[in-house]
């Protein structure tokens, strides 16, 4: 079966989107938790995304109501696509740098691999195998400076790993999902259950921490969050992860870490090394093996 895939134009745009949003997201993540508690961030965060997710809903004449018979499924999605991943990233990020947070979460696409082997009996062709060794080598490369920061923070690092892997296996759930809700109304459910045990989380745990009100830099932390992470990208991520495989879904978006990485180094003055760069090629080529067509598909379009 071949796992090359051609994106039309408002796909690959809306792919660089994505990329853009998300990358970005890392560094502005990193300044909504130095000071905030991590639950309580992403809890803010999601109040203000749902409203917007219902507003777009309502525009577009879609109904939020799922039937009864989609809504354990419906859980699993959100549970292993959002909400897990909401809670370990959050922490991961508050005891890593967003660099080293964002480079950890983004080997999803080689625990997809793992994942599409031993619990689906996946087959991944050999053009993947390749894109899956560019991008651990990419990773790799991102990761060699920081090998002792992140041996110094070993649940950090353990979090974001496990956050990593459920998003893995989520990621194959919304590729072979039964049910016909729309994309928009498993994003604001999905939401939805994320508030409920993020915000159970930050009222039990977090409670005693939080001094005062967030400030100018943590609320535009958090109307970041709310509006385009939540409100947009969320929504283009369950689209690319809908009409690609879930390796080669992992693999588009693998320029996300790079973008946190030059991000952070524009937002917190983190400083780039010569492994940044080779890393870069290494997901380029990554990425090379999805999008670019295979020489059967390009003779014969």
């Amino acid at each position: 079966m071949s796992h090359s895939i051609r994106l039309g134009p408002r796909d690959l745009a809306l792919l660089a989107l994505l990329t853009l949003i998300w990358g970005v997201n890392w560094p502005v993540m990193k300044i909504g938790v130095q000071e905030l508690p991590p639950m309580t961030f992403r809890s803010l965060c999601m109040i203000g995304g749902l409203p917007t997710l219902a507003l777009i809903a309502r525009s577009r004449g879609l109904s939020l109501r799922v039937p009864a018979e989609h809504r354990a499924e419906l859980l699993v999605l959100a549970l292993t696509n959002m909400v897990l991943w909401f809670v370990f990233a959050m922490y991961g990020v508050k005891l890593l740098s967003s660099g080293r947070a964002a480079i950890l979460g983004y080997t999803m696409p080689i625990w997809s691999a793992v994942v599409g082997i031993l619990v689906f009996g996946e087959h991944p062709s050999r053009r993947l195998w390749v894109g899956v060794a560019a991008a651990a080598a990419g990773v790799a490369l991102l990761l060699a400076s920081e090998f002792t920061a992140i041996a110094g923070s070993p649940l950090g690092t353990l979090s974001m790993l496990t956050a990593a892997v459920i998003w893995a296996y989520g990621t194959h759930r919304m590729r072979r999902r039964v049910q016909p809700t729309h994309l928009l109304v498993i994003t604001f459910w999905s939401l939805s259950l994320g508030l409920l045990v993020c915000g159970t989380i930050a009222l039990v745990f977090e409670s005693d921490q939080l001094h005062r009100l967030p400030n100018a830099a943590e609320w535009g932390a958090i109307a970041f969050n709310a509006f385009l992470v939540f409100g947009l990208a969320q929504l283009l991520w369950f689209r690319l992860a809908t009409i690609l495989p879930p390796v080669a879904s992992g693999l588009s978006v693998m320029l996300i870490p790079v973008t946190g990485v030059f991000s952070g180094v524009w937002m917190l003055g983190e400083r780039l090394l010569w492994q940044d760069w080779a890393a870069l090629a290494c997901i380029l080529a990554a990425i090379a093996t999805v999008l670019m067509p295979t020489r059967k598909s390009a003779s014969g379009a």
